[in-house]
């Protein structure tokens, strides 16, 4: 559309919404004023750049926002892209439309180090903005649905950025807000660039289908009309089909084809009453079978954005499956303009919510806490992400209290969200009135009751049970305040793994770690020390502070994060400190390793494939090696545990520890089981091996015997001795 037919339809849709002639009057001012600026600008598209602004104007207006925030929408490009200054749109259109203007403006006149830092920094300033005022998410949304519009005259790489920037943040900040509308225009124009031929696949599919679908609809709103009037029900029927997102997602998270989809098609039906939406309801039921599970009451239980509705999944006529939603008018207008459809405006133009709805839009808020929390703009943006744009979990306090929680949130998270005392003081919790673990996934509809005892603390573990950012930080700052000792100690032995011992308690009586911790804004060199044993600053940070801090020769003595290599070192990295060989992988020499700084028990040792480094904090890992010459610098052996499949018949353990005699390699312990259904020998040994190598030739020679099924490595059985000397080591012999 051009500007002059934009601008009409506008008034138009104005008019239709009542609004005064002198309301009308000043959004036409702020037009020309945007008009006047823009003129000579134009978009990729080569269309006048007004166009744009008339745009979002239009998407605004039809959310029914106040007159405020569509002027705003007309302005909310002209400081960044004008000599404007918020000074003068304040002077002509008062604070409240240059607060909202300033809340949408990009930092495009800061520099950044790089486009990812200026694009987080433009996601915290909206954020905290929208925290305060909820049309600035508004604003951004109308303005990114146009921009979508638009998204063809774009260089692909840009589409494909745009659109993953979309579907991450965008869509998901819609559906929080209850916009049905614009998530689902958002969500397909997202899916049409980043898998185009997923898109148009879909679209095809469900093009092809539609008469049949229609069928189906028709006959299916004939049977339910002709009901509901013998049951003195007005409603309002209509049939769709889902949008191509949903149905994109849906194949991808069952792994199935379009024609396997059975709910592709949706019937709604608006009534007038709560009470007739489950009459309405058990008429459906009555005539079409339900199918079981497909039922959800969101009237009962309304999703955290307030959104309401029954949703029953049926088998339709010619027993196609079929989605129903039941709804009232006002429930249909909330599921369509989410938080725009009942958020009051007063006369000086600032937003007030009445008290359900502040209640529901709580979690806004906790974008204020989060920026506090945060080290940084990305870390606040992921932060969002994580805790905000999650699928939701509802559960109850025994007293019948809603908590809302992401998806595959556990009672941690419970505890935490009611109250941090509460979460401290967790030793239990019963779901459903059963007792349950501590990291047990909460479903929708669960009664949690958290055991609580004055005498209990935290556990360190739990950081990886919970999935809230707000129980994670809490637990963090807990261990911080009552840990500080025990995080000292480990960040002290961070600092002498890099340093070495000599060098760091030089630093020490020099000042220079002193002097590091006050450029960080920290009083003494143990907050520098627990900060690293928590992991929230690195030693590689401390580490290029002091290089830089360093003069002269002095550089050198920092230039090697390790002690020089000890001839007689069995693990190099490691010297002067305490450490122990992991058992759940049990490295042996040759093989790739890394430390583990662990809390009191010095450095854990493990191979660089173990699993359980997975969930450790890069800050703890250290950089170690097998010493190359240890065979000859020590007779030191390892133990490692094999598991032996083998036929289960007489005679194979005493083949099996023969074979190892032969390969002049000594047994520390032995099980043996047999699972007689599969016919199977089961064989599990602690071996004395000296390296990889000898490990791997004594499998291997197991291997090539008959009716050896298969050799692996396993786990070290609990009680078994990680090292055993030579001197202490019993022959194979006295173990036949």
């Amino acid at each position: 559309m051009n500007e002059e037919t934009l601008i009409n339809k506008l008034h138009e849709v104005l008019k239709q919404q009542n609004r005064a002639d002198d309301e009308i009057e000043e959004i036409n001012k702020a037009y020309l004023f945007a008009k006047k600026l823009h003129e000579g600008q134009y978009r990729v598209s080569e269309e006048p750049y007004i166009i744009h602004p008339c745009e979002v104007a239009l998407i605004l207006a039809d959310l029914r926002v106040d007159k405020h925030t569509i002027m705003a929408a007309f302005l909310h490009d002209v400081i960044e892209d004008t000599d404007t200054t918020p000074e003068q749109i304040e002077q002509e259109f008062g604070e409240d439309v240059k607060n909202l203007v300033e809340g949408v403006t990009k930092l495009g006149k800061y520099q950044f180090k790089s486009s990812e830092e200026r694009q987080a920094e433009n996601f915290r300033k909206m954020f905290v903005a929208m925290a305060k005022d909820v049309r600035v998410i508004f604003l951004k949304l109308a303005d990114r649905l146009h921009n979508m519009r638009t998204l063809n005259y774009m260089a692909a790489n840009k589409q494909q950025r745009i659109a993953q920037e979309t579907l991450d943040i965008f869509a998901p900040l819609a559906g929080r807000l209850g916009i049905g509308k614009i998530k689902s225009e958002l969500e397909d124009l997202s899916l049409r660039y980043l898998h185009p031929d997923k898109y148009f696949e879909i679209a095809q599919l469900v093009a092809q289908k539609k008469t049949e679908r229609e069928q189906t609809v028709r006959m299916l709103m004939q049977t339910i009309s002709i009901n509901l009037k013998q049951n003195k029900i007005e409603a309002e029927i209509t049939g769709r089909a889902k949008h191509y997102y949903s149905i994109y997602k849906k194949m991808k998270r069952l792994n199935i084809a379009f024609h396997d989809l059975y709910d592709v098609t949706a019937v709604r039906i608006i009534v007038n009453t709560e009470r007739e939406c489950y009459e309405v309801l058990g008429v459906i039921h009555s005539h079409f079978k339900p199918i079981p599970g497909r039922f959800k009451d969101y009237i009962a239980m309304p999703k955290s954005n307030g959104y309401k509705s029954l949703h029953t999944s049926v088998l339709g006529p010619r027993q196609k499956p079929l989605e129903v939603q039941i709804r009232t008018k006002e429930m249909h207008h909330i599921a369509e303009y989410g938080v725009a459809a009942h958020w009051r405006y007063k006369e000086s133009g600032s937003v007030k919510a009445d008290s359900k709805t502040d209640l529901q839009f709580a979690w806004m808020r906790r974008m204020l806490e989060l920026e506090q929390e945060s080290a940084g703009a990305d870390d606040f943006v992921e932060k969002v992400k994580m805790d905000l744009f999650t699928n939701q979990v509802f559960a109850f306090t025994p007293t019948g209290d809603v908590i809302d929680l992401p998806l595959g949130a556990t009672p941690i998270d419970f505890a935490f969200k009611i109250h941090t005392d509460v979460g401290c003081k967790t030793t239990g919790v019963l779901i459903n009135g059963r007792i349950a673990q501590l990291d047990t996934k909460l479903k929708n509809g669960d009664i949690v009751e958290i055991l609580t005892s004055k005498k209990s603390e935290p556990k360190l573990h739990w950081l990886n049970i919970a999935t809230t950012k707000q129980a994670q930080t809490k637990i963090r700052q807990w261990f911080k305040k009552h840990k500080r000792d025990e995080y000292i100690s480990i960040g002290k032995s961070l600092m002498e793994a890099e340093l070495t011992k000599t060098v760091f308690d030089e630093c020490i009586k020099s000042g220079e770690l002193l002097n590091i911790a006050r450029t960080m804004n920290l009083t003494s060199v143990d907050d520098l020390l627990a900060l690293l044993g928590n992991g929230e600053i690195s030693a590689i940070k401390v580490m290029n502070k002091l290089k830089h801090e360093a003069q002269g020769d002095d550089v050198s003595k920092f230039m090697s994060h390790k002690k020089p290599q000890s001839s007689k070192q069995e693990i190099i990295g490691l010297e002067g400190l305490m450490y122990q060989l992991a058992k759940c992988c049990l490295p042996l020499p040759g093989e790739a390793i890394v430390g583990v700084v662990t809390r009191g028990k010095g450095i854990s040792v493990h191979r660089q494939d173990c699993k359980s480094l997975e969930t450790v904090q890069p800050e703890r890992l250290l950089e170690i090696s097998w010493n190359p010459d240890i065979e000859k610098l020590s007779k030191k052996t390892y133990i490692s545990a094999i598991r032996i499949d083998v036929d289960d018949k007489i005679g194979m353990l005493k083949d099996i520890l023969a074979k190892i005699t032969d390969c002049d390699t000594n047994i520390n312990y032995a099980n043996v089981k047999s699972n007689s259904t599969k016919k199977l020998g089961i064989i599990e040994l602690g071996l004395e091996v000296s390296s990889i190598e000898k490990l791997n030739y004594v499998m291997n020679q197991l291997r090539a015997m008959e009716s050896v099924q298969s050799v692996k490595r396993v786990p070290l059985n609990s009680n078994t001795r990680l090292y055993v000397p030579s001197s202490q080591k019993k022959k194979a012999k006295n173990h036949k």
